[in-house]
């Protein structure tokens, strides 16, 4: 399945692991959270891993080996829930991860804009009618926001309270 990133659709180079699955030599793993404690313990670090987290997780539990992960994919069970938001969030304020930060699941084309301000830079979405939007080159584009984002914005003078982004 293809990845929306950017402006485009890209191909997914990233593998995701079943519960049974091995750790495939040299290639690009998503692991669950138990894959990866398990693989942290057996101290390997010579494949690129991503990490897939669900709503809920306390993030001092990953916290530590961040640096170690070179994508993050945040599940997102049901467009209604939320909670993915804050974890982007957190994963990019305060904890300041910088690898890809992917929004995989209910991801629906009005989401698409702010989860991108939350800190998404990637999306694996299955939602057959986001994916003919996002194909036909429609792209959700709102111009004012209540709340800042992550990214440089600008702040209307005449409305101290909307915010722009910068590009």
């Amino acid at each position: 399945m293809a990845i929306f990133k950017g402006d485009g659709f890209v191909a997914d180079d990233w593998r995701t692991l079943a519960a049974t699955d091995e750790l495939p030599p040299g290639d690009k793993a998503i692991l669950s959270l138990p894959q990866w404690q398990a693989i942290r313990a057996q101290g390997i670090w010579n494949v690129p891993l991503g990490l897939l987290i669900e709503p809920g997780l306390d993030l001092q539990t990953i916290a530590p080996d961040l640096s170690r992960l070179a994508l993050i994919a945040v599940a997102f069970p049901k467009f209604t829930d939320g909670r993915g938001y804050s974890l982007a969030r957190q994963l990019r304020g305060t904890y300041g991860f910088a690898g890809e930060l992917r929004a995989t699941g209910e991801v629906l084309f009005d989401q698409l804009q702010f989860l991108a301000r939350c800190g998404f830079d990637s999306f694996d979405i299955k939602d057959e009618a986001t994916i003919r939007l996002l194909e036909a080159g429609r792209r959700p584009r709102f111009n004012i926001f209540y709340q800042p984002g992550l990214g440089p914005e600008i702040q209307d003078l005449t409305r101290p309270w909307a915010r722009r982004a910068a590009s």
